[in-house]
Parts: structure tokens; sequence; C-alpha cells
């Protein structure tokens, strides 16, 4: 289905240029999981000593990769790793069918590359409860295994896509200690998006070394403020992983490196926005800004409401400040608030404030803003110093359709 659709109109003009971390490489195949002739396994493979960190959806129903995946983190060595994905099927809620797929998978990777199955990590992505035929898979781990290349990053990035419109990837350098370090990611993800770690697949190497509880550390701390803060359907998939990779090949130890840290947040930040800017059917790129709550927790929650919102949403769509709907959202919430303290704006124009609308708010500056590709909605609570930024994209008729013919 992914082959069909048109790119986002928020989408990117290309693939961005990335460069090469060392000690990665990445392959692609066509194994016609569910789609025809289109790449849709991909393995990437790490040399040995490099340290593993992942976060994975919290959802009771997650698949059966996830929990292999959740079990292997825990693996030490000098060995290398091993990352394999399929889209199309993902393996979810497939009784012991899924254990069996995960093991002959990983069997037959850990074999074509001298590792042991406890370093072959693997994810799929597509429809949920019908057995993976692992088969096809396996029969084309060989051809992965030879067409391994450090430049085929965005064969990688494409062979996971399912209603993706377009190739997520981003990167950033950082020196340290006088070396430069490179950071690379690659995600898919447009629906069954929202925040419960990590919100869709997500793959990113450096060629740092870094400690391995400090980088399983870091990556969570960072999600919380990335992948974390991002929805468009307020679905948690049952496949959610994000991991992240350090190859140690630059021979640079960033680990404690507020540098590398910023860096990385950048590359997780960049590709959260892009899955945003992916979401199905999406028109409109929306930043929620949050001050004044009681707390950032509390901050979060408004935020969330208002970015999960069907009837803000929809407005969104309908370029329509129906201010009142974002009030709507606060009130529910759960998170403390005072209709006499509240103020809203969209984008610097002041809508709302103490309890009503503004005496200076004027409807035709509010709707032109509401006809810009990126929209910002700021809400001050007036009850503290509690804050928190959370993203989202608007619900249009598009979103339905993909989803109304997912399974056809």
């Amino acid at each position: 289905m992914a082959q069909s659709l048109s790119p986002s109109p928020l989408a990117p003009a290309s693939f961005p240029d990335m460069p090469i971390v060392g000690g990665v490489r990445f392959a692609s195949a066509a194994a016609g999981v569910k789609y025809k002739d289109r790449a849709d396994v991909m393995l990437a493979l790490m040399v040995p000593g490099t340290t593993v960190a992942g976060v994975f959806t919290q959802s009771l129903t997650r698949s059966a990769p996830v929990r292999d995946c959740q079990a292997k983190l825990t693996t030490r060595g000098p060995d290398g790793a091993a990352i394999l994905v399929n889209s199309g099927n993902s393996n979810a809620f497939t009784g012991h069918f899924g254990q069996t797929s995960v093991e002959q998978i990983a069997s037959a990777v850990a074999a074509a590359t001298a590792l042991p199955e406890a370093r072959v990590f693997t994810a799929s992505t597509g429809v949920i409860g019908e057995p993976l035929p692992h088969d096809r898979i396996v029969a084309k781990i060989g051809e992965l295994a030879e067409g391994l290349s450090e430049t085929r990053i965005k064969d990688a990035a494409e062979a996971i896509m399912t209603t993706d419109t377009f190739a997520k990837g981003a990167s950033a350098q950082v020196e340290i200690d006088g070396q430069t370090v490179s950071i690379v990611g690659i995600a898919k993800g447009s629906g069954m998006i929202a925040p419960d770690m990590a919100t869709m697949l997500v793959y990113i190497f450096t060629d740092a070394q870094v400690e391995q509880s400090a980088l399983q550390a870091l990556l969570t701390s960072i999600c919380n403020r990335t992948f974390n803060c991002i929805t468009v359907d307020s679905d948690t998939s049952t496949s959610d992983s994000l991991m992240l990779c350090a190859t140690g090949a630059a021979n640079v130890d960033a680990t404690g490196s507020n540098a590398f840290a910023s860096a990385l947040e950048t590359v997780m930040l960049d590709l959260a926005h892009q899955v945003v800017r992916d979401g199905e059917g999406a028109t409109k790129f929306v930043e929620i800004q949050i001050t004044g709550a009681a707390s950032d927790g509390d901050a979060k929650i408004h935020g969330l409401a208002i970015a999960n919102s069907p009837l803000v949403k929809t407005a969104l769509a309908g370029e329509d400040p129906n201010w009142g709907r974002i009030v709507m959202a606060i009130g529910k919430s759960g998170a403390d608030a005072d209709r006499d303290l509240l103020s809203i704006s969209f984008g610097d124009v002041l809508v709302a404030e103490k309890g009503w609308v503004s005496p200076n708010y004027r409807e035709e500056e509010a709707a032109a803003l509401m006809k810009q590709d990126e929209i910002t909605i700021k809400v001050d609570l007036g009850l503290g110093t509690g804050q928190a930024t959370v993203w989202t994209c608007d619900l249009t008729h598009g979103y339905i359709q993909i989803n109304a013919d997912y399974r056809s």
C-alpha cells in the first residue's frame, strides 16, 4: 500500500545526505511478506564491541519480536550485533507461532553473520494477527548478508515503510576530544502513533563508544522529550521499538559527553517530527506549547489532551480557529486548570484570557494563521512553572481512507 500513496505535503524535499558511520553496514531485499515488487526487509550488521540500548512499547499486547528484543538487551560480551526488520506483517497477536518466527529468523541471521542468536534483534511492522511467513524472510538472509554496505542506509529506511509516504532519516556530527563522531538514524511511522515509548520503529547508529548502561539511560531520557511527545492518532502500536547502537569505530569515548547527548537529541527530535509530518492524511504540522502549569507532568497531560482531541484535530484540518475546543480539551485532561487564569494563543495572536475571549481578538487574524502548513498553539495555565511541548498533526478524510482500506 505504501507505494500507492503520494508524498505527504509536509514531507522534506528528499532523503538527507547521511555521513558514513563506521562499524555498521546495511542491506535490503524484497521478500514478498505482503508487498509486491518492493524491498520489505532490511538488515543492519554492527562490528564486535557494539553496545545496544533500546526502549519499547508498553502495550500489554506487544509482539513477539518486541518481547524477544527486551530479553536480549540484557546480554553482554564482545560480539557484534545485527538488526533485521520486515514490513507488511507485525508478527503480533500470533500466539506461539510468533516466537517460532522470531527464532527461525534469528537463527538464520546468526548463521549468516557468525553472531550468537542472543545478539540478533528483530522487528516486524504491519498487519496484526496474521502469522508471519518467516520462510520468505529466511530465504533472503543470504542475499542480505552479501549485499551489506555502509552506504545503503536509505535502502534500509525504505524497506521498513508501511503506510509511510517517505523514507525518514536524520544525522548529526559532533567533535569530541578533537575527533568527529557521527550519528545517523532512520524511522518508520505514519499511523498508530501515540507516546508510550517508543511510538514506531526507529534505529539510530553512532561510531562513538558509549558504555551500555550510560547509553540506555541517555536514550530513555531523551525519548521522554522527543518520541514520547508526539501523537498522530492516540493509538500505541504493538510493535513500537527504538534501538540505539554505538559501534565505537571512531575510537572516541562519548560516555557522559554533553555534546554527544545534544547531537543525539537533535537526531531523535528530527525523526520524531518527520513521523508527525507523515501522519496519515496530515496537512498540518502542529506544535503545542504549554506553560504555567502546576508541574511539567501536568503540562504534558494538557498538551496531549489537546493534541489527541478529534475535535481539535478536525478543526485544524478545516482551518477553523475554534479555540473553544482547546478550552474543552484542557478541561477534560484531568490535570489542574483554572478557567479564569487560562490564556490561549494561535501563533502570536492572543485568542482568550481570564476566562473569556480576548478583547483585542480578531477572528480573521487567527483564521489566516490556520491556513499555514505549520501552526503553533500556545496555552498558559497561570498556575506555576510547569511546561511541555508536544507535536501532532490534523485529522483529515485521508486518515479515514488509509485506515479503512489498510488490510485491503
